[in-house]
């Protein structure tokens, strides 16, 4: 709402305004301020659902603004690493305390708490933490998520949780919401610009930012032979159609494997 009311100027439109050519060339203003085909898409989507809400309500009569925009979703690059390059990172030898310590310990955190996303680490707090349990409200959807507290992530907890802060990890120090969101934010910047420091470290050729955590963690789920629907339930999404999304790229290797047991009776 605030960017398509920066692409208006601040004018207020009624919504019998928002026609073909209005939503043509808010989809230009997208592009040309460099947004990605996927983003614009979301955005799209989010707009056509408002404007059909006001349909429902009588408040406009249909006239089909988006029909000449795209509200697809594009197959986006591979963001997965295989479980080999995790347990490289695992075993990265960092000085301890140091900001690159802290960041590769948060990648793993998320991908041994299935694919937690950035913004829900930072703003876990001890109360979230219940009888070996991780217990939170993913800050995206809302839904409400268990995870059992594994050796490996208790681990990392005892390394960094401080009796003197609500939070589990020192990313945020505010309770004012405002001010914890601009800390989340820089923080979130601070985190990739490391993990791309912690990929050139690796020497492996690929490229680690928030999100490979949670599609990695996804990957090997599915490599594992982790049904889709509980892969789904595992990472919070709201359907198992956004689950496929992040499997779609598939490794050939495992591609090859299931070939060979479809035609091992002809050899």
């Amino acid at each position: 709402m605030k960017n398509f009311a920066e692409f208006l100027g601040g004018v207020n439109l009624p919504f019998s305004a928002m026609t073909e050519q209005l939503i043509a060339d808010y989809n230009a203003f997208l592009v040309q301020r460099g947004m990605v085909r996927n983003s614009i898409s979301f955005y799209m989507r989010i707009m056509r659902a408002v404007y059909n809400k006001a349909v429902r309500h009588k408040f406009v009569e249909q006239s089909h603004p988006f029909t000449e925009v795209y509200t697809g979703i594009d197959r986006t690059r591979k963001r997965a690493v295989s479980e080999s390059i995790i347990v490289q990172l695992h075993r990265l030898e960092l000085e301890t305390g140091t900001p690159l310590a802290l960041c590769r310990d948060i990648f793993i955190f998320s991908y041994c708490t299935r694919g937690m996303a950035f913004v829900d680490i930072a703003y876990l707090r001890k109360s979230n933490l219940q009888n070996g349990m991780i217990c939170y409200a993913r800050r995206k959807t809302g839904q409400l998520l268990s995870v059992r507290i594994e050796p490996s992530i208790q681990r990392i907890i005892d390394r960094y949780i401080d009796s003197d802060s609500p939070y589990v990890f020192p990313i945020l120090n505010s309770l004012d919401a405002n001010e914890a969101y601009e800390q989340y934010q820089v923080a979130l910047n601070t985190h990739n610009r490391l993990l791309g420091r912690l990929s050139e470290m690796l020497g492996c050729g690929c490229k680690l930012t928030s999100y490979t955590s949670r599609h990695s963690w996804a990957t090997a789920a599915r490599n594992h032979n982790v049904p889709i629907s509980v892969i789904s339930q595992g990472m919070g999404h709201t359907s198992e159609q956004t689950t496929q999304i992040y499997l779609t790229m598939l490794e050939n290797s495992v591609i090859d494997d299931a070939n060979k047991g479809i035609i091992v009776g002809l050899e």
